[in-house]
């Protein structure tokens, strides 16, 4: 797969990264995308030192239309692979959830993928090969409380993608939602500290009581798992994989 172009979004930190490292070692070009331009520049040059891979970064705010529609050529050359991954969250309960909050997590989360996917799509028609990667969450399948923005943006995706993935059937075109429940990531750590708040309880409690408690195996999830996972899709022998919903979750949802 050493001709295949990856984009990533929210490429310089997290998720996102742990990626981008894997289709590197891979043999993938990939371009990184982030709001960050200071963590999208050191993010691409340790790409670039640790895999001598081609990696390239642009700015992109994911809710900016102009920054959307211009992505494509701002990439460089076509691309074959696009991740949704650029996210953000906020812990409260409805009553107390700050209006502008709620309507940023829906624009970056579900928004975000969708105008993206809208932009990308034309060239991958054209080319005939397209894989589209939503990195969603155990909360594209199941809730929690005080989380109402991101559950309702990660459940959206998985509708989105299924309406997607009927609309480019007749081509080689692909599109499934990763599931993964709690990865051990900045994001993640930040969901600790908040929920410690939230629940007057310790930061070793909320991970032992709420975030592993439903996971019979009792880990957090390796950024590995989710690459390896995000590169088979990407391969010709996934062609027949999409409108998936891919839970990577210890067992979650087994309930």
């Amino acid at each position: 797969m050493a001709a295949k172009h990856v984009f990533i979004t929210g490429g310089a930190s997290g998720i996102g990264f742990g990626m981008a490292q894997g289709f590197a070692q891979a043999g993938y070009r990939v371009t990184l995308s982030d709001i960050n331009t200071s963590a999208l520049s050191e993010a691409v040059d340790t790409l670039k030192r640790d895999f001598d891979a081609p990696v390239h970064g642009i700015t992109l705010d994911v809710t900016d239309p102009k920054h959307i529609a211009s992505a494509p050529d701002r990439a460089g050359e076509p691309v074959d692979i696009l991740i949704n991954n650029a996210g953000i969250q906020f812990v409260s309960a409805l009553e107390t959830f700050p209006e502008d909050k709620w309507r940023l997590i829906i624009d970056i989360l579900l928004t975000g993928p969708a105008m993206l996917t809208k932009a990308f799509l034309p060239q991958m028609y054209e080319q005939n090969f397209g894989r589209i990667i939503n990195v969603g969450s155990i909360h594209s399948l199941v809730a929690s409380p005080y989380k109402s923005a991101y559950v309702s943006a990660k459940h959206g995706l998985l509708g989105f993608s299924k309406t997607i993935a009927l609309e480019s059937a007749e081509h080689d075109v692909t599109i499934n939602t990763l599931c993964p429940s709690y990865v051990k990531t900045p994001l993640v750590e930040n969901q600790i500290l908040a929920q410690a708040q939230t629940h007057q309880i310790s930061e070793e409690d909320v991970i032992n009581t709420i975030m592993l408690k439903p996971m019979p195996k009792k880990a957090f999830i390796a950024l590995r798992e989710l690459t390896d996972t995000a590169l088979f899709l990407s391969s010709p022998s996934a062609k027949n994989i999409t409108a998936q919903a891919i839970a990577i979750d210890g067992g979650w949802t087994a309930h």
